[in-house]
């Protein structure tokens, strides 16, 4: 059977393959069923057949558009409450004692030098204060070797201090020990070791004068002993007062300290400030990544006291670094305050003072 042709039927087709509604043709002669039978596309030929049984059908709406999103309202941000910027300073000082304001509020820090000597030699050893505990355990006095190992260990800790960093409270320890390490006649003992904890208060002064910038005032008391009992025990009670200048890579730190008294049935040693003497300095001078201290202390009246130079590499491994410490005098360790030598000794530290 031949179908029908009709210039309409081929309107509806063009209309509904190019989506374009010949809606006049439309309404006066809708399509056959024949023309929508030959429509390929699905919904056009339910379309085609919906007109040709005069079925009125809306043309598909077309999908809605997301609506936009509208942008989100900002959010206030809380403002930060101003912290003051840390001073820029490059100051030795300032960064020894956590006086930039950025610095941390409770912190532990290392304090005198770290160091471990590999090996320390002495020109003359003292082996005077071990002669009486051979003699009590009935045995020959065996002479200490004039090579060994020393150490020290010191860290700090800020407990307290204002939000300008200006003043702190700090705890303190030191321990300093002398090490027969090549004497395995006697078994390798620890010959001296030092213990010394402090307490004291900071304060950054920031004042200025011949180019110097006064950085550093510390106010307390420290308390120094070996542990030990008689005839061996050595020990002593302080307060004293330590100020530090600096300029440019140089820094110099004065000490002074009272001796606090003692009885004479517990004291170890009454004529310890005879050696010691009541003043410290040390100068520190650093120069690319090197650094060199210089420290001298004694009493004038008496015409005794130290001197000790110490000479600090750059960093070699990881923290560690290249050290070399040479003392002449009396007082190298509590067991030897009255006694006088030169030793110079080689080894690895931390640290230096600043």
């Amino acid at each position: 059977m031949t179908l029908p042709w009709r210039p309409l039927g081929v309107a509806a087709l063009l209309a509904a393959i190019l989506g374009a509604p010949v809606t006049a043709l439309a309404q006066t002669a809708p399509p056959s069923i024949a023309e929508c039978a030959a429509i390929a596309a699905d919904l056009e030929r339910l379309a085609c057949y919906d007109r040709a049984i005069g079925r009125a059908t809306a043309a598909p709406a077309a999908p809605d558009k997301p609506a936009a999103a509208e942008p989100a309202p900002a959010v206030a941000e809380e403002s930060a409450p101003p912290v003051a910027a840390p001073r820029a300073t490059g100051s030795l000082i300032d960064t020894a004692w956590g006086f930039d304001p950025g610095s941390t509020r409770y912190t532990i820090d290392l304090y005198n030098p770290n160091y471990f000597l590999i090996a320390r030699y002495s020109d003359n050893v003292n082996n005077a204060p071990f002669t009486p505990i051979f003699q009590a355990a009935q045995q020959a006095p065996q002479p200490l070797d004039s090579t060994e190992a020393k150490f020290q260990i010191s860290f700090k800790v800020r407990l307290w201090t204002t939000d300008d960093r200006r003043w702190g409270v700090w705890a303190a320890y030191t321990q300093q020990s002398q090490w027969q390490v090549y004497n395995a006649d006697l078994s390798r003992p620890f010959r001296e070791t030092d213990y010394m904890p402090e307490l004291f208060v900071s304060y950054r002064p920031g004042l200025e004068f011949g180019g110097f910038h006064w950085r550093l005032l510390n106010v307390g008391f420290n308390h120094q002993s070996n542990g030990r009992t008689e005839p061996l025990s050595r020990s002593w009670n302080r307060l004293f007062a330590e100020f530090g200048i600096e300029r440019g890579n140089f820094a110099l730190l004065a000490k002074a300290w009272y001796r606090i008294p003692e009885s004479a049935d517990k004291d170890d040693n009454p004529d310890i400030t005879d050696y010691y003497g009541y003043v410290a300095l040390n100068a520190i001078y650093k120069w690319r990544k090197h650094s060199f201290a210089f420290m001298a202390r004694g009493n004038i009246s008496t015409g005794k006291g130290a001197a000790q130079f110490t000479w600090t590499s750059p960093r070699f491994l990881g923290p560690l670094r290249g050290y070399v410490q040479a003392f002449t005098g009396y007082g190298e360790s509590m067991i030897d305050y009255n006694w006088n030598q030169s030793t110079i000794g080689i080894g690895i530290a931390l640290n230096d003072a600043l």
